[in-house]
């Protein structure tokens, strides 16, 4: 039978977090789902706990060439090996919400236009200054993208995504197969936020829509990204290095509009 979503996950040394992630995924309600695991440890850290599994919904691959940091390397070697039409990069450590997956099939019917469906992202974990602090950030992001639907402009949301506080995350939205097709895959060429540089093609070529729903369950732990010492300096080259790839792919003009709508109409949303 076809695939409604098919998720795809790349992992590196999380087995405990991985099967309560795939977990949440295959108790997802009315869809077909497939979960194509990219082991990114060339020990091949997850393979006993997928294979433990015993589902055939659930698939394991190894990288071939192990990223080194970049997940989006992992997703590339996955997301051509899954048949869906609706695409999930889910992140190994985080939680799908009871029947997103049915949600965002019925949605995207409804929106055949629209390439990009994300919701509200719940931060969970630990009681820490940085759980309150992701907390308070995702709050902020729900409010601003409820008032950004309200205007129903790709180049809206691209103007946030580009150059204000974060909107949302790739573990928090779902794409249609021809939006990753399309765009060859996702991007490698930054340090970090791999995800925000593909999200904001994907939103501006193919449009998007939030759902006033939680899409995502985020997992705050010390990761390798907030852990990396010169976490600032990595952030001003990637969004110096996004801003670059996407003037010289849409244009200047194109740029600062979205730069100048930035700063002036849509900070105050």
């Amino acid at each position: 039978m076809a695939i409604d979503v098919s998720v795809v996950m790349a992992t590196y040394r999380r087995p405990t977090t991985l099967i309560d992630a795939i977990t949440s995924i295959l108790d997802q309600k009315g869809v077909r789902v497939e979960v194509m695991v990219v082991d990114d440890c060339p020990d091949g850290s997850a393979q006993s706990a997928v294979v433990g599994l015993a589902d055939r919904r659930v698939r394991y691959v190894r990288n071939p060439k192990p990223s080194n940091g970049k997940p989006a390397l992992a997703r590339n070697v996955g997301w051509p090996l899954t048949t869906g039409e609706i695409i999930h990069f889910a992140d190994d450590d985080d939680v799908v919400p009871p029947d997103l997956y049915r949600d965002a099939v019925d949605e995207f019917a409804r929106s055949p236009k629209v390439g990009v469906l994300f919701g509200r992202i719940e931060a969970f974990g630990d009681p820490s200054e940085a759980l309150e602090r992701d907390k308070n950030l995702f709050e902020r992001s729900a409010r601003r993208a409820a008032r950004l639907q309200r205007l129903n402009s790709s180049w809206a949301y691209t103007s946030h995504l580009l150059f204000l506080e974060l909107l949302f995350l790739g573990g928090s939205s779902l794409v249609r197969r021809r939006v990753v097709t399309e765009l060859g895959g996702l991007p490698s060429r930054t340090e970090i936020m791999e995800d925000l540089d593909f999200l904001t093609r994907a939103v501006r070529k193919f449009g998007v829509k939030y759902m006033d729903r939680v899409s995502l369950y985020y997992r705050v732990w010390p990761s390798r990204m907030h852990s990396q010492k010169d976490l600032k300096g990595a952030l001003i080259r990637s969004y110096s290095r996004i801003h670059e790839e996407y003037r010289r792919d849409f244009g200047a003009i194109d740029f600062y509009t979205l730069k100048l709508a930035a700063r002036t109409v849509l900070r105050f949303l």
